[in-house]
């Protein structure tokens, strides 16, 4: 599953793990995205959204 909100374009985040000893390791945080149907040039598309999106009201579902 692609990890990109279709609207917004909000991608991964990417920090550190970091460890009671203070050991640093490279983390991600994947978006909270959803496949809904939306209308894209007047013709339903099934895209991922994410859901701050779907909220704000960004988009019409269909």
């Amino acid at each position: 599953m692609s990890r990109k909100c279709a609207i917004t374009g909000k991608g991964p985040g990417v920090g550190n793990h970091v460890s009671h000893a203070n050991n640093k390791t490279r983390r991600t945080w994947g978006v909270n995205v959803q496949k809904v149907r939306i209308l894209v040039n007047g013709k339903p598309k099934r895209v991922y959204v994410s859901t701050r999106a779907l909220k704000a009201g960004k988009v019409t579902r269909v």
